[in-house]
């Protein structure tokens, strides 16, 4: 499984999250505490983006090996969000198959897979166009369920209205599946429950999805199994799937 985490609030550095705090993104790249036999550790590959653009950054490989990062983390935003993945085997690691997943006005990560991948998945594939299909970023189960939500997105629904029909559809067809998703687009945050955990933390103006909690703030809350949690600085709203 892959950790993930997203950042509403006042601006910050980066690196705050990804590598300075107690269990850091970074930490949880090699040392994960839940992982919930999704694997030990998260190594192949990570990515951040940020605001205002968004700005994305991915790479293969591990994240604590890449000193241009660092750099970067220096990098204040107002919101962000930032992956470290273990891959499904069978699946390519590669720049392209990291999240987070953009089309220029969203970010998107997906912790988890979708089981039977990709012929439980064959009909939600044949919602899309072929030019949908053959630009996908990767040939992989978290790129095409962001292909879908992207196209999705696009009607004006609410996102969490969007990420809850979409994580019902593909529950469906492969029931096994795990879709803990995260989505922003710089003013809200969005997560999804799926058999994984996600913990929120809210701070004055500021908003923090993660996971795994970063420290040992009592102020982390889990959420619970098969919710979806909205969240703006100054609102969390968590609700059934």
């Amino acid at each position: 499984m892959c950790r993930h985490l997203a950042y509403l609030g006042p601006a910050l550095p980066l690196a705050r999250l990804l590598f300075d705090a107690p269990h850091s993104l970074e930490r949880q790249s090699y040392a994960p505490q839940d992982m919930r036999a999704g694997g030990t550790v998260n190594v192949d590959g990570y990515g951040v983006g940020w605001f205002p653009g968004p700005v994305r950054y991915r790479r293969a490989g591990t994240l604590w090996s890449d000193a241009n990062l660092r750099q970067l983390a220096a990098t204040e935003s107002t919101a962000f969000l930032a992956a470290v993945r273990s891959a499904t085997v069978g699946m390519p690691v590669a720049d392209a198959a990291c999240a987070p997943f953009t089309d220029g006005t969203w970010l998107f990560s997906h912790n988890g897979r979708v089981d039977g991948w990709p012929h439980t998945v064959a009909g939600l594939a044949k919602t899309l166009d072929v030019t949908d299909l053959l630009t996908m970023d990767a040939p992989t189960d978290s790129a095409l369920l962001w292909a879908v939500l992207s196209r999705r997105l696009e009607t004006g629904k609410n996102p969490d209205q969007v990420l809850v029909e979409l994580v019902r559809e593909v529950a469906d067809a492969a029931p096994k599946s795990r879709l803990n998703f995260l989505l922003t687009n710089g003013k809200v945050l969005v997560g999804t429950t799926w058999t994984h955990a996600l913990w929120v933390l809210v701070q004055g103006q500021s908003v923090t999805l993660a996971s795994e909690p970063l420290d040992d703030d009592p102020g982390w809350r889990e959420i619970p199994d098969r919710h979806v949690v909205t969240a703006a600085p100054s609102t969390v709203e968590v609700r059934p799937l």
